[in-house]
């Protein structure tokens, strides 16, 4: 299965950030990409943290009918649709319960345009070197559950796909959780990693779960120079089971895209069965 992580460096400017989003989808589809995924923050990259509260959207439950209250929803459903693709929206805010917090939310669309997974992003990131700080607890409600799903590719094989956000990379009992009931083929990350961070841990924390977890791994990112001043690190990624980097975009807005193989999975299995040696669960 051809699969394209997309990286872009989104803008404070929802309508904008739809249109790159909307283009580079398109491009990977005349690539021949099956399954696409836009990076973490896709549709804004604000001023201050609490922007995103002003766009967050109740979760629709069809996205094709457009609506004034869901235009996001809208723009992945549709692009899903018009292109025969599984389409995993990077992430989106999504209204809670409370007024002054989102949801930090992945949102998996099949090729006839409906949601089939929605993933709330479970560990919140924070940071303080003394000159960069961040903290998504201020705005954002962290979800608890984890979300795989499985996926039938134009050739008629079941993919099982586990969903991650960015700073979930650094919890790797997320992901034997994710693959508790069955082994996953693919972990999609979408990211928006801050430029020092993922100097010194992206690809290594990447290679890492996909050596651990014996399978494939697609991260899309944010990676350039934003408007709001925050630099992000860029580097979407495809990595085999073995840690082999299949893809790779450095810096600015493009695709990592790549062929998966069940095959090449199961060789690495065999090989090293180390998932059927764990003892400690």
């Amino acid at each position: 299965m051809k699969i394209a992580a997309l990286q872009m460096v989104s803008s404070p400017r929802v309508a904008d950030n739809l249109d790159h989003a909307r283009a580079l989808i398109a491009q990977a589809a005349q690539a021949g990409a099956e399954l696409i995924a836009l990076p973490e923050y896709f549709c804004l990259m604000g001023h201050r943290d609490t922007d995103k509260l002003a766009i967050a959207e109740p979760l629709a439950d069809s996205a094709l009918a457009d609506a004034p209250t869901t235009p996001i929803q809208h723009m992945l459903a549709t692009a899903a649709q018009t292109h025969g693709v599984w389409l995993i929206g990077g992430t989106i805010p999504i209204a809670s319960e409370d007024p002054h917090k989102v949801y930090n939310t992945v949102l998996a669309y099949n090729p006839d345009g409906q949601r089939v997974a929605r993933y709330d992003k479970i560990h919140l990131f924070k940071f303080d070197d003394g000159v960069r700080r961040y903290d998504e607890s201020v705005c954002l409600l962290p979800g608890h559950d984890p979300v795989a799903f499985t996926l039938t590719d134009h050739n008629g094989e079941a993919w099982r796909i586990g969903l991650s956000v960015c700073y979930d990379l650094r919890f790797p009992e997320l992901f034997r959780a994710l693959g508790a009931v069955e082994p996953l083929d693919l972990i999609v990350l979408p990211a928006a990693f801050t430029d020092t961070t993922g100097k010194a841990h992206w690809e290594l924390l990447l290679r890492a779960r996909a050596v651990e977890n014996l399978c494939h791994v697609m991260a899309p990112a944010q990676g350039g120079q934003h408007e709001n001043g925050r630099a992000t690190f860029g580097h979407a990624m495809v990595i085999d089971p073995w840690g082999v980097t299949l893809a790779q975009e450095a810096q600015g807005e493009g695709m990592a895209i790549a062929d998966i193989l069940h095959s090449r999975q199961q060789q690495v299995r065999q090989q090293l069965p180390a998932l059927d040696h764990r003892v400690i669960r």
